[in-house]
Formats: structure tokens, sequence, C-alpha cells
């Protein structure tokens, strides 16, 4: 393998490599709000829950 085959050969594993990173940065972010989707559904079945137990206790 010569210098020439060398530099091509990191390049291209450069740009795997970077490639690869930037799919798992986007799958975080999607994930990140999927997280946030399911926290804001879990506030808001609390919230029910919470009033409805209390209208019962006042009744």
């Amino acid at each position: 393998m010569n210098v020439n085959d060398f530099e091509s050969d990191y390049r291209e594993a450069i740009v795997q490599v970077l490639n690869e990173l930037q799919s798992a940065v986007l799958l975080l972010e999607q994930a990140q709000r999927q997280i946030y989707t399911l926290g804001s559904s879990v506030q808001r079945i609390t919230e029910t829950v919470e009033a409805f137990v209390n209208e019962q206790k006042s009744e």
C-alpha cells in the first residue's frame, strides 16, 4: 500500500465514521423528543387521575 492508497482509505473511513456519528446524533434527538412526549403524557395522566381522586374524595 502506498501513501496515496493509505490516504484514500483513511478519508473514506473518516467519512463513514462521521456519517455514522451524524446518524447516531439524529437518532438521539428523536429519542429525546419521544422521551419528552412520553413525559408530557404521563404528566397529563397524573393530573387527570389526581383531579378525579380529589373530586371523589370531596363527594
